[in-house]
């Protein structure tokens, strides 16, 4: 066994495998635990610029990485063309960025607020430092290995498409750069360290509410203007 069949073809599944049976042990058992346990009443500012840069640029791109895997063609298609070539890696590179900055900021808030220190555990502290290597080799792989949509879509969708159908296929991503191979098993670690921290509330959406009867909310506070009557 090599030490790529172990990173590439075995701990995605590893990985899969504890994050699906911890996440329903603890939504089944320990569903109240399921909650970004905000500190937003202790530290507001740095929160906001940190969060919303760091949301906005993680679902862009989540987004760009969803597209490249269910329509390679397509990417490669529109990258035919030069200047669309530029706008696809420019806009990623720019969502990078944000994800860069905001989980910056989310860091240098955790370590640099003493009341915030208080509330924060141990692992609160790995999914941040997790999440910063992850989201600095992939900035790093745009920045010094470019077009990285094109070859996203002739060598990294090929491998993850031959892990959902169990037939690991690592001859496309064996020869990449070790900046490259250090995003992919940073994405599967993140997969497998996601029930045991407070990044699990993502799941919990409340879709409920969609068919929930509506509620009859009334304020029933007393007025304390002065009468008009006489």
């Amino acid at each position: 066994m090599t030490f790529d069949t172990l990173l590439f073809a075995i701990f995605p599944y590893i990985a899969t495998a504890v994050a699906i049976i911890v996440t329903c042990l603890r939504y089944f058992n320990y569903r109240f635990t399921y909650s970004s346990l905000s500190s937003q009443f202790l530290e507001s500012k740095q929160l906001f610029w940190g969060s919303v840069t760091w949301h906005y640029g993680i679902l862009g791109v989540l987004t760009l990485h969803i597209v490249g895997f269910l329509m390679p063609r397509s990417i490669l298609a529109w990258n035919g063309v030069p200047w669309r070539l530029y706008v696809l890696e420019s806009t990623g590179l720019a969502m990078g960025f944000l994800c860069l900055w905001g989980i910056g900021v989310l860091i240098f808030r955790r370590l640099s607020q003493a009341r915030i220190r208080v509330v924060t555990s141990p692992m609160d502290l790995v999914v941040l430092l997790a999440l910063l290597v992850q989201v600095v080799a992939g900035v790093w792989t745009a920045i010094f290995y470019r077009w990285g949509s094109s070859w996203y879509a002739t060598s990294a969708v090929p491998y993850l498409r031959s892990l959902f159908l169990f037939n690991p296929d690592l001859s496309t991503i064996v020869t990449l750069p070790i900046m490259v191979k250090v995003h992919i098993v940073g994405a599967f670690s993140l997969v497998l360290i996601l029930p045991f921290t407070r990044l699990v509330h993502f799941l919990s959406v409340p879709l409920q509410y969609v068919w929930r009867p509506p509620q009859v909310v009334v304020w029933n506070q007393r007025s304390t203007a002065p009468s008009l009557d006489k």
